[in-house]
């Protein structure tokens, strides 16, 4: 370290030995962190039931209950407050997730999503509190700022100290956790809908506290992740939790290769991107040609838009105002239960991701998973507007609807976050993950504002037409990956790097790594790191 022992980091030219060995033990601390995904859906899930709660909707708008066996298409909740109920969380996300970035840089990754659950429990107090907007609001604004830490955060997190053969289906694992969050929050919605008091809605709020003191206790005793440390420049704390996550010893030859093969590509990229202050590190993000695909400027892009794709696929739609969706076509006795049959496919179908975005690839499941959605969506919204009022025709639409988040659960679901968490390099890659997770919530956020205004029969009033809306976008996601998205499977995240350097989205899949960073910076006699690079790395990380 600067001003003591120079560390001697033994390196190689085999790109088959750049990583560790992982042990059992190790593969679950890493797969922990994708805990994170339950709170975060869970958060999603209980705000679709509790819109369309008796109590809640009574509560808050001061209409009296409808006489029994009475439908009353005027007892709902005003479009306006359900949008701005539903989008100001993501609202709060969108912010949060840019002001992680930074935390993720100054403090670590760990101790961001620690500070996200704190926000997130404060927030969920006044949420639990709320008896009208004015507590529901600002909960719901503190709380997505929590989620918006830990969502951009946990995903450059467990892409860090994930090994590179499972570092897809883990962070899939987040996705999955995701949809388990949603579950349980219409289960718990489920169970107390038809309580006459405020724990009709109170009790799912509650709940959420749960995921947010298990994550947030849990990664006190994880370790911090070694790239956060080469970036700072500290190489014996990187040497020590790299040991720890890979479960080796810190002298094992294997933990020496690999972080040798960190700290080369870490001084290589610090010679491609300039160093400067804090404006200058958020402007490095915007560097390059457009036209050069491993551009920081193009990395950027891909990143924001890819998660604005995610979105533009409708699967929120289902997710957010299901219920009500279920309850505007008149044809379905309990909304409730479809919204959580739709629910248990979405967390059925996720696992499977675990395998096929390891054996198939990023770029091939985003593929097909697009054409599948887009064929579903239109089936959807052609059985609307041709016969959308036969019972045997709208169970044809749910039938869909259950195959499209199919298709959505096992594909763009986690393969979205899969290849934002590998596409940057480490000088930008907590701002470059923080501003790709921050498109996600806002768009995220105005599909939540707009839909009501499209759907609700007081405004557009489309209905199953706006499958029509969202087959189209699904249609431009194929086009999109086609052409943007590169495979980066079964590479390390140094290996990304020169990938995309060397190859285009349309030929990535066939670039095999041909040397190492450590090689081609300089190594010793002896097959060590030469010290000059160690050095130059610990100047420039406490400089930092």
């Amino acid at each position: 370290m600067p001003g003591g022992a120079v560390v001697n980091l033994s390196a190689t030219s085999d790109v088959n030995r750049i990583e560790a060995p992982v042990t059992v033990k190790a593969y679950m601390m890493c797969a922990f962190a994708a805990f994170g995904g339950i709170f975060f859906g869970y958060d999603t899930g209980w705000i679709s039931g509790v819109l369309g709660m008796k109590y809640f909707i009574r509560q808050y708008t001061g209409l009296p209950y409808p006489a029994t066996g009475v439908t009353d298409p005027n007892f709902v909740i005003p479009t306006w407050k359900k949008s701005l109920i539903t989008s100001i969380l993501s609202a709060g996300t969108f912010f949060g997730a840019l002001i992680a970035g930074d935390c993720a840089d100054f403090i670590g990754r760990r101790a961001t999503i620690i500070i996200g659950c704190l926000l997130f429990t404060i927030g969920g107090i006044l949420e639990t509190a709320s008896t009208s907007l004015g507590l529901m609001v600002p909960g719901r604004l503190l709380a997505g700022a929590g989620v918006g830490f830990v969502s951009a955060i946990i995903i450059l997190y467990m892409s860090e100290i994930a090994p590179k053969k499972v570092r897809g289906a883990i962070v899939s694992g987040y996705q999955f956790c995701i949809t388990i969050g949603i579950l349980l929050a219409n289960c718990v919605v489920y169970a107390t809908q038809n309580r006459d008091d405020s724990g009709s809605y109170r009790i799912p709020i509650a709940v959420q506290f749960l995921w947010a003191i298990i994550l947030g206790t849990g990664l006190f005793l994880l370790p911090e992740s070694p790239r956060y440390f080469v970036k700072k420049g500290r190489i014996e704390d990187a040497t020590r939790v790299l040991a720890r996550l890979r479960g080796q010893p810190v002298e094992s030859e294997y933990i020496q290769q690999e972080l040798a093969e960190i700290v080369a590509n870490h001084e290589y990229e610090l010679t491609v991107i300039p160093s400067g202050g804090y404006f200058q590190s958020w402007i490095n993000c915007f560097t390059g040609s457009l036209f050069v695909s491993s551009s920081n400027v193009r990395r950027t892009i891909l990143g924001t838009s890819l998660q604005m794709m995610q979105q533009w696929t409708g699967i929120n739609f289902i997710f957010y105002f299901g219920t009500t969706f279920f309850q505007q076509l008149g044809t379905i006795s309990n909304p409730f239960l479809i919204s959580l049959v739709t629910t248990l496919v979405n967390v059925l179908s996720t696992p499977l991701s675990f395998w096929t975005v390891e054996r198939f690839g990023r770029r091939t499941i985003l593929l097909y998973g697009a054409v599948g959605m887009c064929v579903c969506e239109f089936i959807v919204a052609i059985i609307g507007v041709t016969d959308g009022q036969n019972p045997s025709a709208v169970k044809a639409q749910i039938s869909f609807i259950c195959i499209y988040i199919f298709f959505f659960a096992s594909t763009w679901g986690p393969g979205a976050w899969v290849v934002i968490g590998e596409i940057f390099p480490l000088p930008i890659r907590s701002r470059g993950v923080a501003l790709s997770t921050a498109s996600n919530w806002l768009w995220n956020c105005i599909i939540t504002v707009i839909t009501p205004y499209m759907v609700d029969t007081d405004e557009a009033n489309l209905g199953s037409r706006v499958f029509f809306v969202w087959g189209s976008l699904c249609f431009t996601c194929i086009v999109y990956t086609y052409f943007l998205i590169s495979e980066t499977k079964g590479l390390t995240l140094e290996q990304v790097d020169r990938m995309l350097e060397e190859t285009t989205p349309r030929t990535s899949a066939k670039w095999v790594p041909h040397s190492t960073f450590a090689a081609e910076m300089g190594l010793t006699e002896k097959g060590t790191l030469h010290p000059e690079i160690i050095e130059d790395v610990e100047r420039k990380g406490s400089a930092v």
